[in-house]
């Protein structure tokens, strides 16, 4: 069948003006090229190693924030496209949470977890992320919980949040700590 491309930052957030981060493309084919666009534009063709393709961003300025996506070519023929990646930049005002987890970081296949995203900032909204995965999940806004029941192998991973407050406009916290979830 045609090849998948999926598109993650690593480490994952919203990047501070200054920061950096790595923008990732991974297809299960290792022997095409891979070209990275922001919005319509043609940006760079991608060195890879392996199945996987990376783009450093370095002492990241707002120009840098935008929609970018990966499409995946053999001998000049597009085979995949992937999703679309929104890279934000802003200026990180608020305090960095605390990401934790229960029972702890090791647990067995099929226990019942919950990941707390605390932070001393009130009335927040926080965003639970898994590096590798495209999608961030929004965390209940009462206490910042995640609950996931059932953990299964796929559930583990680096997982970390960023919170966020809304009033005459958005401000952002700093990512939190990041904590290896090994599911036995």
């Amino acid at each position: 069948g045609a090849p998948t491309i999926s598109i993650f930052l690593k480490p994952p957030g919203v990047i501070p003006p200054g920061g950096s981060t790595t923008i990732c493309c991974i297809c299960q084919r290792s022997y095409g090229t891979f070209v990275l666009y922001k919005g319509s534009h043609w940006l760079r063709a991608l060195e890879q190693s392996g199945s996987r393709a990376e783009f450093s961003i370095s002492n990241a300025t707002y120009e840098d924030g935008g929609t970018y996506h990966c499409h995946y070519l053999e001998g000049g023929t597009v085979l995949a496209r992937s999703d679309e990646l929104e890279v934000s930049v802003e200026e990180l005002h608020l305090p960095r949470p605390h990401l934790s987890v229960l029972p702890g970081h090791e647990v067995n296949v099929g226990t019942d977890m919950m990941f707390r995203c605390t932070t001393t900032q009130p009335s927040t909204s926080c965003y639970l992320y898994v590096e590798g995965q495209f999608r961030a999940q929004l965390l209940s806004r009462e206490q910042g919980d995640y609950n996931l029941s059932h953990v299964q192998k796929g559930d583990s991973g680096r997982y970390s949040c960023q919170c966020y407050t809304m009033s005459a406009s958005i401000k952002w916290s700093a990512v939190s700590n990041t904590l290896d979830l090994v599911v036995k």
